[in-house]
């Protein structure tokens, strides 16, 4: 993993996520559902200063409220990114569980759900330096929030949704390492 900049701004680290989502996400079609709202520049990029769980969880809450009060049309999906954090990929892994719960206190569970991004991401039985694992990480940890209807509507228009993950893998082992380090999409 790249250590973050400590120091860098908001700005400057979402400068970082957004080129992450160019060249990894879209850029190599990791999730065929990314351009359209990235084009129609409806992705809500919000930089927590949490430095603990608790805190975090506050703006996971005020942000899951956020996009559910707001229209679609003006923000479709929110990134939450929290590079002071659950930096530690095991503390934020199970942080994901709180995150469900919060969706579920919250009673947006059918209307929202929250998936993960993070610099160590590493899928159950894998060695942390297998290559698949990079579909998953990003220059931060990041919770993206997104939309059920978007999920449903997208899928929908991309008929073969369950093999995105198969593409994906494919796509990374063929990209490999030296591949992955030229896109050069790590912290600020």
């Amino acid at each position: 993993m790249s250590t973050p900049n400590l120091n860098a701004d908001d700005d400057a680290i979402i400068a970082a996520t957004r080129k992450w989502l160019e060249r990894a996400v879209i850029g190599l079609n990791l999730c065929p559902f990314a351009k359209s709202v990235h084009v129609k520049e409806q992705v809500r990029y919000v930089v927590s200063t949490a430095t603990t769980p608790e805190q975090l969880l506050e703006t996971l809450m005020d942000e899951l409220q956020h996009l559910s009060d707001t229209s679609p049309e003006q923000v479709d999906t929110t990134l939450l990114i929290h590079p002071f954090v659950l930096n530690d990929f095991e503390d934020y892994n199970e942080f994901l569980d709180v995150a469900d719960v919060a969706v579920e206190d919250l009673q947006l569970d059918g209307e929202l759900q929250v998936a993960s991004f993070h610099p160590d991401y590493q899928f159950a039985d894998t060695d942390p330096a297998d290559i698949s694992n990079y579909t998953n990480r990003a220059p931060y940890p990041i919770l993206h929030l997104l939309r059920e209807d978007s999920i449903a509507r997208a899928v929908e228009a991309f008929p073969e949704a369950d093999a995105i993950f198969d593409k994906n893998i494919a796509t990374m082992e063929k990209l490999g390492h030296e591949g992955w380090d030229k896109l050069d999409v790590g912290p600020a």
